[in-house]
C-alpha cells in the first residue's frame, strides 16, 4: 500500500489523478499531513505546493537505498510514475515518466537494483548543487556496492564514494543513512572495528527516532560477527541489551518481519550465553510471526535456527530435546533442498546424523536410526568434499566417526574400525599448526576408539600400541585445556598399565 501525505487543499487534485487509473485508489491512501505524519518508508510520498514531491528517508528498508532528487516537480506524470514504480509496475511507471529523463533514469536504476542487474555508474549525473553532490556520491557508492559485476567491482572507488558522501551529507540524518550502508559494506569485508566506530559515530548525530533502531540493529550485526569462542561476556551483555532495545522499537512500529529476524538473532545470542529457555522463547516467537506472515523461506530459516538451538541444548546433557530439534530440521528441509541451497542442506544433514546416533530410543529402533544417521552423514559429505571444503569435511568426518562409536554393533562391519578411518581423514586436515585444539580432540577420540578394535594381524598389537601412545602424547602437547589434558593423562595411564601387562606375558 502506498500512502501520499499532502495538504488539505491538494487532496482533491491528487484524488483525481489517482482515480484516473482504474482501481489504483485501492492501492493508494491519501492522508492529510496535519492529521498524520508520514513514516520513514519509501512507500510514503509527501506532496506540497512549495516543495513538490518529496520522500522521507527509507529507514524501513522497503526499497533499495538509492536517493531520488530532494524535490521533484509536482505533476500527474511524476506522481503516477512514482506510485507505479513503488507498486512494482515499472511498465506503467516508464510510460508516465517518458518525458522526464532524470526521474526516468533514477527509477530504472532502482528497478535494476531490485532485480540484481548490473548498472553502469556513468548513468549518474550531478548539477553540483550541495544536495545533488551528496546524492551523486551516495548513489555512486550504492551502485559500486550492490550493482557491480564480479569483474567490475572496484573496492577503492566504493570506499571513496562512501567517504565523499559522508563528507558532503547535508545533515546528521543523511550522514547516518549513508553511514549505515557503508558499515554494512565494511562488515561484509570483515572490517568490523571500523564499521563499529562508524555506527557509534552516526548514533551521536542529530538523527530521528526512526534512524536510531536501524543503526542499532546494524551495530548488533557487527557485534554478532565479532563473537568468537570463548565469548566475550561483556560484549554478549551489551548485545543482548541493544537487541532488546531494538525489538521494543520494532514492536511499537508494528514491523513484524524485522521483529522476527531480530528475534532469531536474539535467540542465537541467548544460546551463546547458554540461556536456553530464553533463546527458545525468542525463536518460538519468531516462528509464530513468520508463519502468520506467510514467509516460507524465512520460516524455514527460523526452524533451522531453532533446530540448532535445541540440538545444542540436547548436547548439554538434555537428550530429550533431540526429537524437537529433529522436527525443526525436517521443517527446514522442506525449503532448503539439495538443488537450491546445498550448503544448508548439507549442514542440516550433519546435525541429523548426530541426532539419529544419539537420540534416546528403545534398542530395537537404534539400528534403524543408525542407518539413517549414516545416510545423513553421507549426504553432508557429498557437498563438503575434502578438496573444496577441507575444514567442513574434517568436521563432518569427526562427527561421523563419533556417531559410529555410538551405533549398535553391526554384523557385517566393525563400526570402530570404520570410525578410525574417518578420524584419520579428519586428522589429515586438522594439522597441529592450523587447528591444534580440534586436532587434540580428534587424536583423543581416535585413541579411545582404538581400545575397541579387534586386531587380526600378527605383531600388529605392538605397532598399534605405540601409535596410541604417540597420539595421546601429541594431544597433550597441543592444548592447555584442563579437560583435554586430563583425558590425555587418563589414556597414557591406561596405556602404561597395558604396557606392564604385555611385558609380564
Amino acid at each position: 500500500m502506498i500512502s501520499i501525505f499532502t495538504t488539505s487543499d491538494l487532496l482533491p487534485e491528487i484524488g483525481q489523478m489517482i482515480h484516473s487509473e482504474p482501481r489504483l485508489h485501492e492501492l493508494v491512501d491519501l492522508v492529510d499531513l496535519l492529521e498524520q505524519a508520514p513514516k520513514s518508508s519509501a512507500f510514503h510520498l509527501i506532496v506540497r505546493k512549495k516543495n513538490g514531491i518529496t520522500q522521507p528517508l527509507d529507514w524501513q528498508n522497503v526499497m533499495p537505498p538509492y536517493l531520488l532528487s530532494e524535490e521533484i516537480e509536482f505533476n500527474a506524470s511524476h506522481l503516477l510514475g512514482l506510485v507505479f514504480a513503488k507498486l512494482g509496475n515499472y511498465e506503467k511507471a516508464y510510460e508516465y515518466l517518458a518525458g522526464s529523463s532524470v526521474l526516468l533514469n533514477d527509477i530504472d536504476i532502482i528497478n535494476c537494483l531490485q532485480n540484481g542487474i548490473p548498472i553502469d555508474t556513468q548513468r549518474l549525473t550531478s548539477d553540483f548543487n550541495p544536495f545533488e553532490e551528496y546524492r551523486f556520491c551516495h548513489n555512486s557508492a550504492i551502485l559500486h556496492h550492490y550493482a557491480a559485476t564480479e569483474t567490475g567491482f572496484d573496492l577503492d572507488k566504493t570506499r571513496y564514494f562512501y567517504r565523499e558522501a559522508l563528507n558532503s551529507a547535508p545533515n546528521g540524518e543523511y550522514y547516518a543513512f549513508t553511514a549505515r550502508q557503508y558499515a554494512i559494506f565494511l562488515t561484509d569485508l570483515g572490517e568490523l572495528l571500523q564499521a563499529e566506530h562508524l555506527l557509534e559515530d552516526a548514533l551521536k548525530s542529530a538523527i530521528s527516532d526512526d534512524a536510531t533502531p536501524e543503526l542499532k540493529a546494524t551495530l548488533c550485526g557487527v557485534w554478532m560477527k565479532k563473537l568468537v569462542v570463548p565469548y566475550d561476556t561483556a560484549l554478549l551483555s551489551s548485545l543482548k541489551d541493544m537487541l532488546w532495545d531494538v525489538l521494543q522499537q520494532y514492536q511499537k512500529q508494528e514491523r513484524k518481519l524485522e521483529e522476527a529476524l531480530l528475534l532469531i538473532d536474539a535467540a542465537q545470542v541467548a544460546n551463546y550465553s547458554e540461556s536456553f529457555s530464553e533463546a527458545l522463547g525468542y525463536i518460538n516467537r519468531a516462528v509464530e510471526i513468520l508463519r502468520a506472515e506467510e514467509m516460507p523461506e524465512l520460516l524455514a530459516q527460523a526452524h533451522y535456527r531453532r533446530g540448532i538451538l535445541l540440538y545444542t541444548w540436547a548436547q548439554k546433557d538434555n537428550p530429550q530435546f533431540f526429537r524437537s530439534a529433529l522436527e525443526s530440521f525436517q521443517h527446514a528441509l522442506k525449503v532448503f533442498d539439495i538443488d537450491e541451497t546445498p550448503d544448508v542442506y548439507a549442514d542440516i544433514h550433519q546435525y541429523l546424523g548426530v541426532i539419529y546416533a544419539e537420540m534416546p530410543d528403545e534398542e530395537k529402533k537404534k539400528s534403524i536410526w543408525a542407518g539413517i544417521s549414516s545416510s545423513s552423514f553421507q549426504q553432508a559429505l557429498k557437498f563438503y568434499t575434502r578438496e573444496q571444503y577441507p575444514y567442513e569435511y574434517a568436521m563432518v568426518c569427526c562427527n561421523y566417526a563419533n556417531a559410529l562409536t555410538k551405533y549398535p554393533e553391526a554384523i557385517h562391519t566393525d563400526n570402530y574400525e570404520k570410525a578410525l578411518f574417518y578420524y584419520a581423514e579428519a586428522l589429515a586436515i586438522r594439522t597441529a599448526e592450523a587447528w591444534p585444539m580440534e586436532r587434540a580432540v580428534t587424536l583423543l577420540n581416535y585413541v579411545e576408539s582404538c581400545w575397541h578394535v579387534q586386531l587380526d594381524e600378527e605383531n600388529s598389537n605392538q605397532a598399534f600400541f605405540e601409535q596410541m601412545i604417540e597420539m595421546a602424547r601429541e594431544a597433550k602437547s597441543l592444548t592447555n585445556d584442563p579437560g583435554l589434558v586430563a583425558e590425555a593423562d587418563k589414556q597414557l595411564l591406561k596405556l602404561e598399565q597395558l604396557r606392564v601387562v604385555l611385558e609380564e606375558q
